[in-house]
């Protein structure tokens, strides 16, 4: 099935983009910057996706995409970081409007953050020579600590808010790593990775995902409150 990656990214992006215009959403207000730090976001991530295919860390089964490829990407990987970024911003800002109080407190948010960015640094120094492993969780670190001393508020938000993200990652990451399928639509080199699966999902591709959101959400908020062209949601 040629279209399955590309029916992922439009199904997880088709009705969080039709809601986004709910008349107490308006999110669509927010469209501008929010591409902006898609784009943004994508330079960080889009080479090192390319690097890591032309190296053989992960790649993809021909199988299940169209065929159409621009730098050794498949056409649907370079749509997944457009796809799922949006709609998993849409998931953060919805659950913040029907649940505003869905949130950590300070020193809470300290505790978890210190915690986590201690966790990834010994878990990517033991683990030097696995380079999905130590590229992740070396990235992961300096942001939780950018977002947690520029933008604590949204690390308050966030780290309750991408539990909720969690559920429809564990479904479509799921998919694509070859659960409910007959092969994998991406494929891991267990080599550059510690080798521990949810599922069929790879421990690290939970770390990915943190980041990827939350490095779409900080620069989204620091445009809508740079330039103030929206209204608070």
């Amino acid at each position: 099935m040629n279209t399955l990656y590309l029916l992922l990214n439009l199904g997880s992006v088709s009705v969080p983009f039709l809601y986004s215009f709910h008349p107490r959403l308006q999110l669509h207000k927010r469209f501008l910057w929010i591409f902006i730090s898609i784009l943004l976001t994508m330079v960080i991530f889009i080479p090192w996706d390319v690097i890591f295919t032309l190296h053989k860390i992960w790649g993809f089964n021909d199988t299940y995409f169209l065929g159409i490829k621009f730098l050794s990407l498949p056409i649907e990987e370079w749509l997944f970081f457009i796809c799922i970024p949006f709609a998993c911003v849409f998931t953060h800002y919805a659950l913040l409007l029907y649940f505003p109080n869905l949130k950590l407190n300070k020193t809470s948010t300290k505790w978890i953050s210190n915690g986590l960015m201690a966790l990834l640094f010994v878990i990517a120094v033991v683990n030097y020579d696995k380079w999905y492993t130590v590229i992740n969780f070396s990235l992961a670190i300096p942001l939780t600590y950018l977002v947690y001393t520029y933008n604590i508020k949204l690390l308050q938000h966030f780290l309750l808010t991408f539990l909720v993200m969690l559920i429809p990652f564990f479904i479509v990451n799921g998919i694509l790593t070859g659960s409910f399928i007959e092969d994998q639509v991406v494929w891991y080199n267990n080599a550059e990775n510690l080798g521990i699966r949810m599922g069929t999902i790879p421990v690290e591709d939970s770390i990915y995902a943190y980041t990827m959101i939350l490095c779409n959400l900080f620069l989204t908020e620091i445009f809508v409150n740079k330039f103030h062209k929206t209204n608070e949601l």
